[in-house]
């Protein structure tokens, strides 16, 4: 609850950590000023790319008490504008899903091992990221909670498979050891509702603890106000879900 005589004070800035093969990657991060110890959030960024979106959410994040970080998935296909580095990525049949997992459990050892995080560590993602969240939950060690906004590509049949993805995430399921939350779209093609089902199915035959939201009227991308696909109240609701989560799953 905030109150007008708060200190309110926060630290934004471009990084450089190295990535899972090594290399240098550039990472956005924000933290609330103040000793701490705050929570921790890894942002994993959409198709569109490492764009402003994310900075601005991983902003968002900082102001409501934790350390996030969002790396440059994209970093090896060289720096441009955010659109015109996805383009390459796209025509190159997109990350390996193995060097991705490999920078984002960099990141996620980058904010544990800052001092003034709590050592509870979450994972976001929106489109291709919420993918990638529920994958990196399911191969690594070390994250405590994931949300997952409408990330496709989690259900894949064999004939989507690729060498760059050649795993689905959902049969990794059962090595899934932190609560997931769900945020979807009805009018969503990818994921579509039935996809999301036969996510969830997974979930509950292996035991784990999930929290899934179907929004009506709402398609892919409806947290994205810049865009024709906002809806304003559906993401002001799965806003406050995510906060109501994390501050749950998060706290010390």
């Amino acid at each position: 609850m905030y109150t007008t005589d708060q200190y309110e004070g926060m630290l934004a800035e471009t990084v450089a950590i190295r990535g899972g093969d090594g290399g240098r990657v550039l990472a956005y991060c924000a933290r609330p000023l103040g000793s701490g110890p705050f929570p921790g959030v890894v942002l994993i960024h959409h198709m569109p790319g490492w764009d402003e979106w994310y900075r601005e959410a991983t902003r968002r994040f900082a102001h409501h008490g934790y350390v996030a970080i969002s790396p440059n998935l994209y970093e090896r296909f060289g720096h441009g504008s955010p659109e015109d580095v996805a383009a390459a990525v796209r025509a190159d049949g997109g990350v390996p899903d193995d060097q991705a997992v490999a920078d984002l459990e960099v990141s996620m050892q980058y904010l544990r091992a800052l001092p003034y995080v709590n050592g509870k560590i979450g994972a976001f993602g929106t489109c291709s990221g919420g993918r990638y969240a529920v994958l990196v939950a399911s191969r690594v060690n070390g994250f405590d909670a994931v949300v997952d906004c409408w990330g496709g590509g989690v259900v894949m049949p064999d004939d989507q498979l690729t060498p760059q993805r050649p795993v689905a995430p959902i049969d990794y399921t059962a090595d899934l050891d932190c609560p997931v939350l769900g945020l979807f779209g009805t009018e969503d093609h990818s994921p579509t509702t039935a996809d999301v089902a036969v996510h969830e199915e997974a979930l509950k035959k292996h035991g784990k603890e999930f929290e899934f939201h179907m929004y009506e009227g709402a398609g892919h991308g409806f947290f994205y106000y810049h865009r024709p696909s906002y809806r304003q109240a559906q993401a002001v609701d799965g806003w406050d879900k995510i906060w109501a989560f994390l501050g749950q799953k998060l706290s010390s």
